[in-house]
């Protein structure tokens, strides 16, 4: 078992507990939504049920019956999960891959654009009507006044893309709507250099690209030389 590297306090022990030998029975499914939020793109279904998607991985969690997890075959169900995810997680040194992030206001979509084909990470805000506001000036998120929120849709992104080499943004929208825009701005604030990697940003009308049109797009703009600075 390989702990990812994000992790922290409660979540750290949260994780630890779920791998734990004999199994733990002390185990929260209050701890273990808060882990998966942190770690993965966690959205509520019509029926109650939450889907979560991490590195192209899904699971679908129905209502917890008790505030526990009692039951073991749930407990090996979050262990697989989390095992075949950390297996699909670009490997960290892995820098020199050409990537591509395409973000609106619904959700954050990461791609290796390089790969024919290629299934993204989704991540999606955990609290719509809250993070779909939007700064008036994104002048205010580079000069970090934007009210700070560990659990915000950008910090999961910026966690996402750590492992990136070069990166390629695609949003929609203009100005303050434009949430590629606020995410740029953001990023240099609380992230610089991972912003430092960004090397082009386009608006696009995504609703009319299909995902193998939007890599197309990506490797187009990858495959132009771009100058060498001196």
């Amino acid at each position: 078992m390989n702990t990812p590297a994000t992790l922290s306090g409660s979540h750290l022990r949260t994780y630890h507990a779920i791998f734990q030998h004999p199994a733990a029975h002390n185990l929260q499914w209050h701890d273990v939504h808060a882990l998966l939020r942190h770690l993965a793109a966690v959205e509520q279904e019509p029926n109650g049920n939450l889907k979560v998607t991490l590195h192209g991985q899904v699971l679908v969690l129905t209502p917890p019956r008790t505030k526990d997890v009692a039951d073991v075959e749930e407990l090996m169900t979050l262990r697989h999960f989390l095992q075949r995810a950390e297996s699909a997680a670009p490997a960290a040194g892995d820098v020199s891959a050409h990537w591509l992030l395409v973000i609106d206001h619904h959700e954050a979509r990461l791609f290796r654009s390089e790969v024919q084909g290629a299934i993204p990470q989704r991540l999606t805000p955990h609290e719509p009507d809250r993070y779909f506001r939007h700064e008036q000036n994104s002048q205010n998120l580079a000069r970090g006044k934007e009210r700070p929120d560990p659990n915000s849709f950008f910090e999961p992104v910026a966690v996402a893309l750590q492992a990136a080499g070069d990166i390629l943004i695609f949003g929609t929208g203009t100005g303050s709507s434009n949430e590629m825009v606020q995410f740029h701005a953001w990023l240099t604030a609380h992230h610089p250099a991972l912003a430092a990697r960004i090397i082009g940003s386009l608006v696009i009308d995504e609703h009319h690209l299909t995902e193998a049109q939007l890599l197309a797009k990506a490797r187009e703009f990858y495959a132009q030389p771009r100058p060498v600075l001196t």
